[in-house]
Formats: C-alpha cells, structure tokens, sequence
C-alpha cells in the first residue's frame, strides 16, 4: 500500500493531539499502510528556530516527508491558528514539499469556535505547498479524548466514528493514487 508520515504538530509530550494522531496510526496501518510517526517537538529547537536547513534532524525530516506518499498532519489549536511548533517545521521544508502527496488535516482544541482553523489556517498552507489532494480534515474536541492511565486512549463515541470515516476516506484516497504508479512500476 502507501507510506503515510503522521505529523504530530503539538509541543508537549503529553499530548492528546500525539496519542490521537498515534491511535489513527494503527488504523492506517490494519489497513496495510506503512506509518510513520514525527512528533515535531523531538526536533531540537536550536534547528527549528534557527532555520538550519542543514541540520541532521532537518534534513531527515525534510526526506521523511519525500519518502510519504501520504501525510497526516495533526495539530493542536492555539489562537485559532495551528502550532507554532508545525509552523516552524513547515517553515523549513522545500517551498513545493508537499507535491503529488495526499494529506489528511486534523486538529484538536478546547472549543468549536476553532474547528475553522482547520479551513483557514492550515488548508491554505497545505494547499501552498502543492498537495495533490488535502481530503476533507477533522477537528475533535479535547473533551472527546480520555487518556487512561495507561496511556491508552478513548473516543467519545460519536468522534470516534467519524474520525474512522475521515481516516478511511484519507486511506480510500491514498490507494486510489498509488494504485496506478505501483501498475506503472
């Protein structure tokens, strides 16, 4: 199948936004996908904030994102707007880093007058950024997300069915793309 680079765009290591991003993972990969997981926040900030191009780090995440025929971007919304974390990082891929990719936006928050940031804020830089195809995005709820104390997660039922909807359509989509390139190889 496709080989998919789930974003984690969320600073802290605790993250509702990471473990949700990580729950959708194992969907995606029961469905044959290979997944990849990148939590920004494990890129040193001296590289992020001092746009080194040429940092290790950097330059990995820079090749994961070639490598990705599809891209997961999750973030946690501040100011009805994504983080500055994914900022930071998208700041520093190739002006066209996204070409020919199929990418999925979620978002997590704390209230729905910031499910448009998904629309307004991120779209529009994915779209930049030359995605082949931005399939329609999802924004959950902090309060929807349980994490036990385990560390395991748990959706509000209502959430749940419709990120696996979100996450199929995403999957549906990826396959429909790769399907023809995998024929001509």
């Amino acid at each position: 199948m496709a080989t998919v680079l789930s974003v984690s765009g969320s600073p802290s290591a605790t993250s509702r936004t990471a473990r949700l991003l990580r729950h959708l993972d194992t969907r995606l990969t029961a469905q044959g996908h290979e997944v990849i997981p990148l939590d920004v926040r494990t890129i040193p900030a001296e590289a992020l904030l001092g746009a080194d191009f040429l940092h290790p780090a950097i330059v990995e995440a820079t090749a994961l994102f070639d490598r990705a025929d599809g891209v997961v971007i999750g973030t946690p919304v501040y100011k009805a707007a994504y983080s500055g974390l994914l900022k930071a990082l998208l700041d520093l891929l190739p002006q066209h880093g996204l070409t020919g990719k199929t990418v999925l936006p979620l978002a997590t928050g704390g209230t729905t007058a910031h499910v448009l940031a998904i629309d307004y804020a991120l779209r529009p830089v994915l779209s930049s950024m030359g995605a082949a195809h931005i399939v329609q995005g999802w924004f959950t709820l902090d309060k929807d997300i349980a994490v036990g104390g385990d560390g395991t997660l748990t959706l509000a039922p209502d959430p749940a069915a419709a990120l696996a909807q979100v996450v199929d359509r995403f999957s549906e989509a990826l396959s429909t793309r790769t399907a023809p390139l995998a024929a001509a190889l």
